[in-house]
């Protein structure tokens, strides 16, 4: 958010976005990307470099190059296929191709040693390639690049866990993304023992049992010769377990999941079961005036050209209110919030005007960053500090939640755990909120989109920010420029593909031209683009695969730009909101 006169939210493109965008070209340039969101478990080598293999150390992927079609790989949803051109060695390379909401992803269970490290190497080709290991009884890894036009190497490392005797290795491409290749895959390290059993068989009746409103409880038939079992939720591994049961936790009220299982033993992981789908009951989670379908607007405690508003002022359409915003103290992780003078606002009367809003179904939460916010939450006891915090103020002003804005990067681990340490003194009331920009929401592996996902089962909703912005990819891989219908809908598609239920999904826009430096449209394209993601009409070239009845609405910068002009913005997108499906 920015506190700048006239400028708006976020005022122009941030030094930070355009630093990374300018790094992005130059890397692509050069032809030596290097793991954009990797990760810090995550690298991605240049053509000319190789990963050091001595005499104890050597590749035991079976069928690495896949000169043998698809033997000892395992590919979703039939999504990959051998092919003999291109290919980086031998005869023969891997294609496989996303579709729908799978991402095409080929894997290998291996046999490895407890407390060993190794090193996870394949050459691919394509847009959005990701490499990675599962199982590994430490950190899983992962490493991507966006675009190979050419081969090129992606590399990342881990260390087995004190019981892990096998990982899975595993290629896979995105969402609505071309088909991506890849050849050569490498494990290198110490081998793994084999015990001689046979892998076993795939589990069979798998059900979905007793469900809340954030877990659904599984069982299926015992396997024989499997030592245990792995839990898939949506296709990506969420429990190991011995037994034949399990309650999957931290999902999303009234969202349906599907499940699959596998069963294992030392040799290996076999396919998986045929899947099901569990449903999350509705819950009381979303705070105490968060409607199914919401308008979300920030307040500005500060006057910076725009209209200046009490919490009183701020028009009815609003569901939720941000109060922008709470700042930093120098006790790191901790954030406190006082009035502006400027705008001649006593405490007691901010305090009872909030509580009006309440009593009028509202909800109000404290806002945390903006564009020159400087919290930061990186350790535990930083996130101790801000949860502390944010809750004093709660307490204190009688705000139902927090917003998340930090436009200077974000630490998934302990913002996860400040968040939830909030919710534990909070309770189930609590509105969560977050307004990342377009480039937080790119891949599940940015620590927004992380973030997102790691609270999924305590989180109201995410409001991207489609301004200040640029072009950016949809999930459909193309290239779309913001201030279109197609730009909100093909970004927003990635977030509710991605992991995140429609009711987590907002359209964040400015609320007048002076609300922000560009991507201001008319609320007719904010309402068009809802049509399209709600019920499939409206669209512009690009229409969702399927539609999202339960996305949760708008959001805008901000309540005094919207007074400024008129309330032209919260007048036409407020009742069309409210009136979704």
């Amino acid at each position: 958010m920015d506190r700048v006169r006239h400028i708006g939210r976020t005022g122009p493109i941030s030094g930070r976005r355009r630093l990374g965008g300018v790094l992005t070209t130059l890397a692509l340039a050069a032809g030596t990307l290097v793991a954009v969101g990797g990760g810090a478990n995550a690298e991605a080598v240049g053509a000319g470099a190789t990963a050091a293999v001595t005499a104890a150390q050597a590749d035991f992927v079976k069928n690495p190059g896949f000169e043998s079609g698809l033997a000892d790989w395992t590919c979703s949803g039939g999504s990959g296929l051998p092919v003999t051109s291109p290919v980086r060695s031998g005869s023969a390379a891997l294609k496989a191709t996303p579709a729908g909401s799978d991402h095409a992803r080929c894997a290998q269970t291996v046999a490895v040693r407890p407390g060993s490290s190794y090193t996870l190497s394949a050459w691919v080709q394509g847009s959005y390639v990701h490499l990675g290991a599962s199982g590994t009884g430490t950190t899983d890894v992962s490493t991507w690049t966006p675009a190979a036009s050419g081969w090129q190497q992606l590399t990342t490392r881990f260390t087995t866990g004190a019981a892990t005797t096998s990982v899975t290795v595993y290629t896979h491409g995105w969402y609505g993304q071309p088909g991506y290749f890849a050849d050569d895959v490498e494990l290198s390290g110490p081998g793994g023992t084999d015990p001689g059993d046979p892998i076993p068989a795939a589990p069979v009746g798998l059900k979905a049992g007793t469900a809340t409103s954030s877990s659904v409880a599984l069982s299926w038939n015992p396997v024989g010769g499997a030592t245990g079992y792995h839990v898939y939720r949506d296709g990506s591994k969420v429990q190991a377990v011995s037994g034949t049961s399990a309650t999957v936790t931290g999902l999303a009220p009234s969202t349906s999941y599907r499940f699959e299982v596998t069963a294992t033993n030392a040799t290996g992981e076999s396919p998986k079961s045929a899947a099901v789908t569990g449903t999350t009951t509705a819950g009381s989670g979303n705070g105490p005036g968060v409607p199914k379908h919401a308008v979300t607007g920030y307040w500005q405690n500060f006057d910076n050209g725009a209209t200046v508003q009490k919490i009183s002022d701020v028009q009815s359409q609003y569901d939720i209110i941000a109060v922008a915003f709470a700042d930093a103290t120098a006790t790191r992780g901790a954030v406190d919030f006082a009035l502006d003078p400027a705008l001649n606002y006593t405490e007691e009367r901010f305090k009872s005007d909030i509580a009006a809003k309440q009593a009028a179904g509202k909800s109000v939460v404290i806002s945390v960053g903006g564009e020159r916010g400087t919290v930061t939450v990186n350790d535990a006891t930083s996130a101790a500090n801000f949860a502390d915090s944010v809750h004093a103020l709660m307490r204190k002003y009688g705000f139902d939640g927090v917003d998340i804005d930090l436009e200077n990067g974000i630490d998934p681990t302990y913002m996860t755990q400040a968040l939830r340490a909030l919710s534990a003194k909070a309770g189930s009331k609590l509105v969560i909120t977050m307004a990342p920009q377009t480039i937080d929401m790119q891949s599940t592996s940015a620590g927004y989109f992380k973030t997102a996902l790691n609270i999924k089962d305590i989180l109201t909703v995410v409001n991207m920010q489609y301004y200040n912005s640029g072009s950016m990819n949809g999930c459909d891989g193309k290239v779309y420029s913001q201030g279109s219908v197609d730009f909100l809908t093909a970004l927003a598609c990635i977030q509710l593909e991605g992991g995140l239920a429609p009711s987590q999904v907002g359209l964040g826009l400015p609320a007048s031209p002076r609300g922000a430096g560009s991507g201001h449209v008319s609320p007719s394209v904010v309402n068009n683009a809802l049509d399209c993601l709600a019920k499939g009409t409206g669209c512009g070239s690009f229409k969702p695969a399927r539609t999202y009845p339960d996305i949760r609405g708008a959001m805008t910068w901000s309540t005094n730009w919207d007074a400024a002009n008129g309330s032209a913005w919260s007048n036409a997108v407020g009742p069309h909101v409210h009136g979704l499906p």
